[in-house]
């Protein structure tokens, strides 16, 4: 437990002094305010603008926790301290848990800066706290697994870049599973259907105002799949 507190105090750190950590968190919340003003104002209904803040944030949240975890372990690899990490009493799990949580925390971190948005809109509009929390949840969850994504495809390979287009793939793939499933018939209709990570879980529940435990429980199995697959890649890894 030390060890994992130590690396996610270490990490988190490492985003609050770089330029590369505030100069993502401010291009995401640029982009979160100019895409609501393009598109999501062009509305009147205060329902429907929020639901559109949430669809533009969504994408934002997606990008931004690809690219703050890409560096995660890809760079300890270009540096070479993941060769004192491997030869050093730490587990893989406490490596990749902590590293996790401290990219998690940055982003909560950049979310929260956004929440003036649908506040604004709260103050113009009938819309309720409720609504709002809900969405924003929804973005937690969905920005979890972003970095999750990220985290195994930097536990992947060495190149940053590398490790962007292999995550930015993974997401993307998974995000228009829905799409295709309407080209299939059962069961794998229903199969990928369900495990669409944006139409079905997000789209349809949180951006709406919903809230469904199943989109929770399936935002939080995914997010511990690709951080399990980060962590068994590393043990793999530990002796090359």
């Amino acid at each position: 437990m030390n060890a994992l507190i130590t690396i996610f105090r270490r990490e988190l750190s490492a985003y609050l002094r770089s330029y590369l950590g505030w100069i993502v968190a401010s291009l995401a919340l640029l982009a979160m305010g100019v895409m609501f003003v393009a598109f999501s104002a062009k509305t009147r209904l205060p329902g429907e603008m929020l639901a559109q803040f949430f669809m533009w944030a969504s994408i934002v949240t997606g990008v931004a926790g690809i690219i703050l975890s890409i560096r995660l372990i890809s760079e300890e690899r270009q540096t070479g301290s993941m060769v004192l990490l491997s030869t050093s009493p730490v587990r893989e799990l406490e490596i990749v848990a902590g590293k996790f949580l401290a990219a998690l925390a940055f982003l909560t971190l950049i979310l929260a800066l956004s929440s003036y948005i649908p506040l604004l809109i709260k103050s113009e509009g009938k819309i309720s706290g409720g609504q709002i929390l809900i969405g924003y949840v929804g973005l937690f969850l969905f920005g979890a697994t972003s970095l999750a994504i990220g985290m195994f495809a930097s536990s992947l390979v060495k190149q940053q870049l590398a490790a962007a287009a292999i995550g930015a793939t993974i997401l993307g793939l998974m995000a228009v599973l829905f799409r295709l499933s309407g080209e299939l018939g059962d069961p794998m209709k229903f199969l990928f259907a369900e495990l669409d990570v944006w139409w079905l879980h997000f789209e349809r529940g949180f951006m709406r105002g919903v809230f469904n435990l199943k989109d929770v429980v399936y935002y939080v199995a995914v997010t511990y799949f690709f951080l399990l697959l980060a962590v068994k890649t590393l043990e793999a890894k530990r002796w090359q």
